[in-house]
Protein backbone atom coordinates (compact mmCIF):
# COMPACT_ATOMS: atom_id res chain seq x y z
CA UNK A 1 0.00 0.00 0.00
CA UNK A 2 1.04 3.56 -0.91
CA UNK A 3 1.88 5.44 1.92
CA UNK A 4 0.08 8.54 2.63
CA UNK A 5 3.17 11.19 3.46
CA UNK A 6 4.50 10.52 0.30
CA UNK A 7 1.29 11.20 -2.21
CA UNK A 8 0.94 13.78 -0.43
CA UNK A 9 4.61 15.35 -0.64
CA UNK A 10 5.44 13.70 -4.38
CA UNK A 11 1.75 13.73 -6.22
CA UNK A 12 2.85 14.61 -9.40
CA UNK A 13 5.59 11.28 -9.52
CA UNK A 14 2.71 9.50 -7.83
CA UNK A 15 0.40 10.31 -10.85
CA UNK A 16 3.66 9.32 -12.97
CA UNK A 17 3.47 5.97 -11.68
CA UNK A 18 -0.20 5.40 -11.55
CA UNK A 19 0.18 6.04 -15.21
CA UNK A 20 3.01 4.03 -16.52
CA UNK A 21 1.31 1.03 -14.98
CA UNK A 22 -1.58 2.01 -16.74
CA UNK A 23 -3.94 3.16 -13.79
CA UNK A 24 -7.37 4.32 -15.11
CA UNK A 25 -8.24 7.46 -13.09
CA UNK A 26 -5.21 8.04 -11.60
CA UNK A 27 -5.35 11.84 -11.16
CA UNK A 28 -9.15 11.27 -9.59
CA UNK A 29 -7.97 9.11 -6.68
CA UNK A 30 -4.84 10.75 -5.93
CA UNK A 31 -6.73 13.77 -5.39
CA UNK A 32 -9.85 11.96 -3.69
CA UNK A 33 -6.93 10.34 -1.26
CA UNK A 34 -5.27 14.06 -0.68
CA UNK A 35 -8.65 15.75 0.40
CA UNK A 36 -9.47 12.72 2.45
CA UNK A 37 -6.40 12.86 4.01
CA UNK A 38 -6.59 16.34 4.80
CA UNK A 39 -9.83 16.07 6.07
CA UNK A 40 -8.92 13.19 8.26
CA UNK A 41 -6.21 15.53 9.51
CA UNK A 42 -8.50 18.76 10.29
CA UNK A 43 -10.91 16.15 12.23
CA UNK A 44 -7.86 14.95 14.20
CA UNK A 45 -6.75 18.52 15.07
CA UNK A 46 -9.70 19.54 15.98
CA UNK A 47 -10.88 16.43 18.30
CA UNK A 48 -7.28 16.89 20.19
CA UNK A 49 -8.10 20.59 20.12
CA UNK A 50 -11.64 19.50 22.17
CA UNK A 51 -10.09 16.96 23.79
CA UNK A 52 -7.56 19.38 25.76
CA UNK A 53 -10.15 22.09 26.20
CA UNK A 54 -12.15 18.79 27.83
CA UNK A 55 -9.33 18.08 30.04
CA UNK A 56 -8.65 21.38 30.63
CA UNK A 57 -12.16 21.94 31.90
CA UNK A 58 -12.23 18.94 33.85
CA UNK A 59 -9.34 20.24 36.19
CA UNK A 60 -10.97 23.66 36.09
CA UNK A 61 -14.41 22.52 38.02
CA UNK A 62 -12.63 20.64 40.50
CA UNK A 63 -10.55 23.85 41.01
CA UNK A 64 -13.83 26.03 41.40
CA UNK A 65 -15.36 23.43 43.35
CA UNK A 66 -12.77 23.44 45.85
CA UNK A 67 -12.93 27.77 45.63
CA UNK A 68 -16.53 26.99 46.27
CA UNK A 69 -17.31 28.92 43.48
CA UNK A 70 -20.52 26.55 42.67
CA UNK A 71 -21.96 28.85 39.57
CA UNK A 72 -19.12 28.97 37.40
CA UNK A 73 -18.45 25.30 38.00
CA UNK A 74 -22.01 24.20 36.95
CA UNK A 75 -21.46 26.72 33.79
CA UNK A 76 -18.43 25.05 33.05
CA UNK A 77 -20.11 21.49 33.34
CA UNK A 78 -22.34 22.21 31.24
CA UNK A 79 -19.63 23.65 29.02
CA UNK A 80 -17.63 20.10 29.21
CA UNK A 81 -20.51 18.35 28.41
CA UNK A 82 -21.47 20.11 25.17
CA UNK A 83 -17.21 19.16 24.50
CA UNK A 84 -18.00 15.95 24.91
CA UNK A 85 -20.85 15.67 22.46
CA UNK A 86 -18.82 16.73 20.02
CA UNK A 87 -15.85 15.01 20.50
CA UNK A 88 -18.17 12.14 20.08
CA UNK A 89 -19.31 13.27 16.84
CA UNK A 90 -15.85 14.20 15.60
CA UNK A 91 -14.83 10.70 16.25
CA UNK A 92 -17.32 9.13 14.12
CA UNK A 93 -16.45 11.36 11.74
CA UNK A 94 -12.47 10.59 11.86
CA UNK A 95 -13.97 6.81 11.45
CA UNK A 96 -15.75 7.25 8.27
CA UNK A 97 -12.92 9.50 6.84
CA UNK A 98 -10.40 6.60 7.74
CA UNK A 99 -12.33 3.86 6.29
CA UNK A 100 -13.15 6.09 3.22
CA UNK A 101 -9.32 7.17 2.97
CA UNK A 102 -8.43 3.41 3.18
CA UNK A 103 -11.11 2.14 0.62
CA UNK A 104 -9.29 4.46 -2.21
CA UNK A 105 -6.26 4.09 -0.67
CA UNK A 106 -6.22 0.17 -1.19
CA UNK A 107 -7.28 0.60 -5.21
CA UNK A 108 -3.98 2.29 -5.85
CA UNK A 109 -1.35 -0.09 -7.16
CA UNK A 110 2.59 0.14 -6.55
CA UNK A 111 4.73 2.72 -8.13
CA UNK A 112 7.22 1.12 -10.52
CA UNK A 113 11.02 1.45 -10.13
CA UNK A 114 12.06 4.02 -12.86
CA UNK A 115 13.75 1.23 -15.15
CA UNK A 116 10.55 0.02 -15.49
CA UNK A 117 10.08 0.50 -19.46
CA UNK A 118 7.14 2.28 -20.86
CA UNK A 119 4.32 -0.02 -22.30
CA UNK A 120 0.76 -1.29 -22.02
CA UNK A 121 1.25 -5.47 -22.48
CA UNK A 122 3.66 -7.80 -22.90
CA UNK A 123 4.26 -6.90 -26.16
CA UNK A 124 6.05 -4.27 -24.88
CA UNK A 125 8.64 -6.06 -22.14
CA UNK A 126 11.97 -5.61 -22.52
CA UNK A 127 14.41 -8.54 -23.28
CA UNK A 128 17.25 -7.97 -20.63
CA UNK A 129 19.42 -10.96 -21.43
CA UNK A 130 19.06 -14.38 -23.49
CA UNK A 131 20.76 -17.92 -22.69
CA UNK A 132 21.15 -21.35 -24.61
CA UNK A 133 20.94 -22.68 -28.20
CA UNK A 134 16.99 -23.20 -28.98
CA UNK A 135 17.07 -26.25 -30.43
CA UNK A 136 16.27 -28.03 -33.47
CA UNK A 137 13.85 -31.06 -33.18
CA UNK A 138 13.97 -33.31 -35.60
CA UNK A 139 10.60 -33.91 -38.09
CA UNK A 140 7.49 -35.43 -36.21
CA UNK A 141 8.50 -33.72 -32.85
CA UNK A 142 5.12 -34.18 -30.43
CA UNK A 143 3.99 -31.12 -28.01
CA UNK A 144 4.22 -31.72 -24.48
CA UNK A 145 0.28 -32.76 -24.80
CA UNK A 146 1.10 -35.50 -27.15
CA UNK A 147 4.10 -37.23 -25.44
CA UNK A 148 2.27 -37.32 -22.45
CA UNK A 149 -0.76 -39.61 -23.80
CA UNK A 150 2.33 -41.52 -25.87
CA UNK A 151 4.51 -42.26 -22.56
CA UNK A 152 1.51 -42.34 -20.16
CA UNK A 153 2.55 -39.89 -17.52
CA UNK A 154 0.75 -37.53 -17.03
CA UNK A 155 -3.91 -38.01 -17.50
CA UNK A 156 -6.14 -34.79 -17.66
CA UNK A 157 -8.91 -37.54 -18.36
CA UNK A 158 -8.83 -38.39 -15.21
CA UNK A 159 -7.88 -35.42 -13.35
CA UNK A 160 -11.33 -33.96 -15.42
CA UNK A 161 -13.29 -36.46 -14.09
CA UNK A 162 -11.97 -36.96 -10.45
CA UNK A 163 -12.38 -32.67 -10.28
CA UNK A 164 -12.59 -30.96 -13.13
CA UNK A 165 -10.58 -29.10 -16.76
CA UNK A 166 -6.90 -28.33 -15.41
CA UNK A 167 -6.37 -30.63 -12.40
CA UNK A 168 -4.46 -33.35 -14.03
CA UNK A 169 -2.84 -36.74 -12.58
CA UNK A 170 0.16 -36.89 -12.47
CA UNK A 171 1.50 -40.95 -12.40
CA UNK A 172 4.69 -43.10 -13.27
CA UNK A 173 7.86 -41.59 -13.91
CA UNK A 174 5.39 -38.57 -14.51
CA UNK A 175 4.82 -38.26 -10.45
CA UNK A 176 8.16 -39.41 -9.66
CA UNK A 177 9.79 -36.41 -11.95
CA UNK A 178 7.22 -34.47 -10.44
CA UNK A 179 8.92 -35.41 -6.68
CA UNK A 180 12.42 -35.01 -8.44
CA UNK A 181 12.09 -31.28 -9.09
CA UNK A 182 10.77 -30.12 -6.17
CA UNK A 183 13.40 -31.64 -3.73
CA UNK A 184 16.19 -30.45 -6.64
CA UNK A 185 14.62 -26.86 -6.22
CA UNK A 186 14.42 -27.20 -2.39
CA UNK A 187 18.16 -28.57 -2.11
CA UNK A 188 19.32 -25.91 -4.25
CA UNK A 189 17.74 -22.93 -2.10
CA UNK A 190 18.91 -24.79 1.20
CA UNK A 191 22.43 -24.39 -0.62
CA UNK A 192 21.82 -20.81 -1.44
CA UNK A 193 21.04 -20.16 2.05
CA UNK A 194 17.38 -20.24 1.95
CA UNK A 195 15.59 -21.60 5.19
CA UNK A 196 12.65 -24.03 4.30
CA UNK A 197 9.63 -23.16 5.44
CA UNK A 198 5.82 -25.41 4.92
CA UNK A 199 3.39 -22.93 5.45
CA UNK A 200 -0.49 -23.81 5.46
CA UNK A 201 -2.37 -23.75 1.76
CA UNK A 202 -5.47 -21.84 3.10
CA UNK A 203 -5.02 -18.14 4.41
CA UNK A 204 -7.58 -15.86 6.24
CA UNK A 205 -8.61 -12.63 4.43
CA UNK A 206 -6.38 -10.80 6.50
CA UNK A 207 -3.28 -12.54 4.98
CA UNK A 208 -5.02 -11.79 1.49
CA UNK A 209 -4.50 -8.53 2.21
CA UNK A 210 -1.28 -8.63 3.72
CA UNK A 211 0.10 -9.74 0.33
CA UNK A 212 -2.10 -7.90 -1.78
CA UNK A 213 -4.65 -10.53 -2.88
CA UNK A 214 -6.78 -8.74 -1.90
CA UNK A 215 -9.35 -6.50 -2.73
CA UNK A 216 -7.67 -6.83 -5.95
CA UNK A 217 -7.75 -10.72 -7.04
CA UNK A 218 -11.07 -12.49 -5.08
CA UNK A 219 -11.42 -13.51 -8.71
CA UNK A 220 -8.45 -15.24 -9.16
CA UNK A 221 -8.99 -16.98 -6.22
CA UNK A 222 -10.70 -20.46 -4.71
CA UNK A 223 -12.69 -19.06 -1.77
CA UNK A 224 -14.19 -21.62 1.32
CA UNK A 225 -17.36 -19.89 2.03
CA UNK A 226 -18.08 -21.03 5.22
CA UNK A 227 -14.59 -20.34 6.99
CA UNK A 228 -14.26 -17.83 4.76
CA UNK A 229 -10.18 -18.83 3.77
CA UNK A 230 -9.06 -19.03 0.28
CA UNK A 231 -6.64 -21.74 -1.64
CA UNK A 232 -3.19 -20.13 -1.86
CA UNK A 233 -2.46 -18.65 -5.03
CA UNK A 234 1.29 -19.07 -4.53
CA UNK A 235 3.52 -19.97 -1.14
CA UNK A 236 4.41 -15.87 -0.95
CA UNK A 237 1.44 -14.98 0.33
CA UNK A 238 1.54 -17.49 3.61
CA UNK A 239 5.41 -17.72 4.35
CA UNK A 240 5.37 -13.51 3.68
CA UNK A 241 2.07 -13.40 5.93
CA UNK A 242 4.73 -14.99 8.79
CA UNK A 243 6.32 -11.66 9.38
CA UNK A 244 2.45 -9.57 9.59
CA UNK A 245 3.05 -7.49 12.41
CA UNK A 246 6.34 -8.19 13.25
CA UNK A 247 9.32 -5.63 13.76
CA UNK A 248 12.16 -7.47 13.35
CA UNK A 249 15.47 -6.96 15.05
CA UNK A 250 18.91 -5.80 12.75
CA UNK A 251 20.24 -9.28 13.25
CA UNK A 252 17.29 -11.20 12.38
CA UNK A 253 17.98 -9.33 8.71
CA UNK A 254 18.01 -10.28 5.62
CA UNK A 255 14.96 -12.84 6.00
CA UNK A 256 15.60 -15.36 3.13
CA UNK A 257 13.04 -17.87 3.27
CA UNK A 258 11.35 -21.07 0.53
CA UNK A 259 8.67 -23.42 0.56
CA UNK A 260 7.23 -26.03 -1.27
CA UNK A 261 3.25 -25.90 -2.00
CA UNK A 262 0.94 -26.90 -4.39
CA UNK A 263 -1.09 -23.50 -6.08
CA UNK A 264 -4.35 -22.73 -7.11
CA UNK A 265 -5.86 -19.91 -9.23
CA UNK A 266 -9.31 -20.52 -11.01
CA UNK A 267 -7.60 -18.43 -14.21
CA UNK A 268 -11.12 -17.04 -14.99
CA UNK A 269 -11.41 -16.09 -18.56
CA UNK A 270 -8.51 -17.89 -20.15
CA UNK A 271 -8.90 -20.14 -22.97
CA UNK A 272 -7.49 -21.55 -26.40
CA UNK A 273 -3.63 -22.82 -27.53
CA UNK A 274 -1.74 -20.82 -24.80
CA UNK A 275 -3.27 -22.65 -22.37
CA UNK A 276 -3.05 -26.31 -23.30
CA UNK A 277 -1.64 -29.15 -21.78
CA UNK A 278 0.72 -27.95 -18.94
CA UNK A 279 0.84 -24.51 -20.58
CA UNK A 280 -1.80 -23.26 -17.75
CA UNK A 281 -3.39 -25.24 -15.16
CA UNK A 282 -6.00 -24.51 -12.24
CA UNK A 283 -3.95 -26.29 -9.30
CA UNK A 284 -0.01 -26.56 -9.45
CA UNK A 285 3.45 -27.50 -7.99
CA UNK A 286 5.47 -24.68 -7.16
CA UNK A 287 8.85 -23.65 -4.97
CA UNK A 288 8.99 -20.18 -4.02
CA UNK A 289 11.66 -18.11 -2.07
CA UNK A 290 10.75 -14.59 -0.39
CA UNK A 291 13.09 -12.29 0.99
CA UNK A 292 13.05 -9.31 3.64
CA UNK A 293 15.23 -6.42 2.99
CA UNK A 294 17.01 -3.23 4.33
CA UNK A 295 15.28 -0.36 1.33
CA UNK A 296 19.26 0.23 0.32
CA UNK A 297 19.75 -3.71 -0.45
CA UNK A 298 16.54 -4.68 -1.67
CA UNK A 299 17.50 -4.03 -5.37
CA UNK A 300 20.78 -5.96 -4.74
CA UNK A 301 18.80 -8.78 -3.74
CA UNK A 302 16.14 -9.04 -6.41
CA UNK A 303 19.73 -8.97 -9.02
CA UNK A 304 20.70 -11.88 -6.59
CA UNK A 305 17.50 -13.52 -6.90
CA UNK A 306 17.60 -13.14 -10.82
CA UNK A 307 20.93 -14.69 -11.17
CA UNK A 308 20.14 -17.64 -9.03
CA UNK A 309 16.50 -18.46 -10.50
CA UNK A 310 18.82 -18.63 -14.02
CA UNK A 311 20.89 -20.64 -12.21
CA UNK A 312 18.60 -23.46 -11.67
CA UNK A 313 17.51 -23.08 -15.56
CA UNK A 314 20.91 -23.99 -16.58
CA UNK A 315 21.11 -26.66 -14.70
CA UNK A 316 18.25 -27.78 -16.06
CA UNK A 317 19.86 -27.58 -19.24
CA UNK A 318 16.78 -25.11 -20.65
CA UNK A 319 17.16 -21.77 -23.36
CA UNK A 320 16.24 -19.39 -21.31
CA UNK A 321 15.47 -15.53 -21.51
CA UNK A 322 15.01 -12.65 -18.99
CA UNK A 323 12.44 -10.05 -19.72
CA UNK A 324 11.94 -6.79 -17.70
CA UNK A 325 7.76 -6.01 -17.59
CA UNK A 326 6.95 -3.05 -18.71
CA UNK A 327 4.83 -0.57 -16.87
CA UNK A 328 0.83 -2.21 -18.35
CA UNK A 329 2.05 -5.52 -17.92
CA UNK A 330 3.07 -5.76 -13.98
CA UNK A 331 1.46 -7.10 -11.58
CA UNK A 332 -0.40 -4.89 -8.98
CA UNK A 333 2.10 -5.03 -6.19
CA UNK A 334 5.05 -4.72 -8.06
CA UNK A 335 8.15 -2.18 -8.29
CA UNK A 336 9.79 -4.20 -10.75
CA UNK A 337 10.00 -7.88 -11.97
CA UNK A 338 11.89 -9.88 -14.24
CA UNK A 339 10.58 -12.67 -15.85
CA UNK A 340 11.74 -16.18 -16.82
CA UNK A 341 10.60 -17.46 -19.78
CA UNK A 342 11.88 -21.21 -20.94
CA UNK A 343 12.10 -22.33 -24.92
CA UNK A 344 9.60 -25.08 -25.78
CA UNK A 345 10.91 -26.40 -28.79
CA UNK A 346 7.37 -28.30 -30.10
CA UNK A 347 5.53 -25.24 -29.44
CA UNK A 348 8.15 -22.67 -30.84
CA UNK A 349 6.98 -20.11 -27.96
CA UNK A 350 8.40 -18.75 -25.09
CA UNK A 351 6.81 -20.04 -21.66
CA UNK A 352 6.88 -18.36 -18.47
CA UNK A 353 8.53 -20.19 -15.50
CA UNK A 354 9.27 -17.57 -13.27
CA UNK A 355 8.65 -13.85 -11.55
CA UNK A 356 10.75 -12.38 -9.60
CA UNK A 357 10.10 -9.25 -8.01
CA UNK A 358 10.73 -6.56 -5.96
CA UNK A 359 7.51 -4.56 -4.22
CA UNK A 360 9.50 -2.25 -1.97
CA UNK A 361 7.75 -1.21 1.18
CA UNK A 362 4.09 -1.74 -0.86
CA UNK A 363 3.76 -5.08 1.09
CA UNK A 364 5.19 -4.06 4.06
CA UNK A 365 2.78 -1.35 4.68
CA UNK A 366 -0.11 -3.05 4.46
CA UNK A 367 1.33 -5.79 6.78
CA UNK A 368 3.31 -3.80 9.31
CA UNK A 369 6.34 -5.52 8.86
CA UNK A 370 9.19 -2.85 10.31
CA UNK A 371 12.25 -2.97 11.55
CA UNK A 372 14.03 -0.94 14.15
CA UNK A 373 16.10 2.52 12.94
CA UNK A 374 18.53 4.17 15.71
CA UNK A 375 15.37 3.57 18.04
CA UNK A 376 12.87 4.72 15.44
CA UNK A 377 10.76 1.37 13.16
CA UNK A 378 10.90 1.30 9.34
CA UNK A 379 9.36 -0.45 6.88
CA UNK A 380 11.32 -2.97 5.57
CA UNK A 381 11.41 -4.37 1.29
CA UNK A 382 9.64 -7.56 0.36
CA UNK A 383 10.18 -9.37 -2.61
CA UNK A 384 9.92 -13.31 -4.29
CA UNK A 385 10.29 -14.96 -6.86
CA UNK A 386 9.49 -18.52 -8.38
CA UNK A 387 12.25 -21.08 -8.16
CA UNK A 388 10.87 -22.88 -9.81
CA UNK A 389 6.96 -23.63 -11.07
CA UNK A 390 6.67 -26.74 -12.39
CA UNK A 391 4.06 -27.13 -15.29
CA UNK A 392 6.17 -25.44 -17.74
CA UNK A 393 9.34 -26.89 -16.82
CA UNK A 394 8.22 -29.79 -17.12
CA UNK A 395 6.29 -28.82 -20.71
CA UNK A 396 10.12 -27.89 -21.95
CA UNK A 397 11.64 -31.12 -20.56
CA UNK A 398 9.44 -33.22 -22.10
CA UNK A 399 9.26 -31.26 -25.52
CA UNK A 400 12.90 -29.96 -25.47
CA UNK A 401 14.13 -33.48 -24.80
CA UNK A 402 12.61 -35.82 -26.82
CA UNK A 403 14.85 -38.60 -28.86
CA UNK A 404 13.54 -41.37 -30.92
CA UNK A 405 14.92 -43.62 -27.91
CA UNK A 406 12.55 -41.58 -25.43
CA UNK A 407 13.12 -38.30 -23.27
CA UNK A 408 15.89 -37.83 -21.71
CA UNK A 409 16.24 -36.28 -18.57
CA UNK A 410 18.50 -33.20 -17.82
CA UNK A 411 21.48 -34.75 -15.59
CA UNK A 412 21.10 -32.80 -12.08
CA UNK A 413 17.34 -34.58 -12.23
CA UNK A 414 18.69 -37.83 -12.72
CA UNK A 415 19.70 -38.39 -8.64
CA UNK A 416 16.32 -37.41 -7.78
CA UNK A 417 14.24 -39.40 -10.87
CA UNK A 418 16.32 -42.89 -9.97
CA UNK A 419 15.90 -43.44 -14.33
CA UNK A 420 17.37 -41.44 -17.05
CA UNK A 421 15.16 -41.69 -19.44
CA UNK A 422 11.26 -41.70 -20.31
CA UNK A 423 10.71 -44.66 -22.59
Amino acid sequence: MLQIPFIRDNRDATLAGLQKKRFANAETAVDQVLALDQQRRDTQKELDDVLARSNAMAREIGALMKAGQKAEAETAKAETAQLKTRSKDLEETLKTVEQQLQAVLVTLPNLPHSSVPEGRSAEDNEVVLQNGAVPTLAEGALPHWELIKKYDIIDFDLGNKITGAGFPVYKGKGARIQRAMINFFLDQALQAGYLEIQPPIVINEDSGFGTGQLPDKEGQMYYITEEKLYLIPTAEVPITNLYRDVILADDQLPVKNAGYTPCFRREAGSWGAHVRGLNRLHQFDKVEIVQIRKPEESYEALEEMSRYVQSLLQKLELPYRVLRLCGGDMGFTSALTYDMEVFSAAQQRWLEVSSVSNFESYQANRLKLRYRVEGKTQLLHTLNGSALALPRILAAILENNQTPEGIRIPEVLVPYCGFDRIS
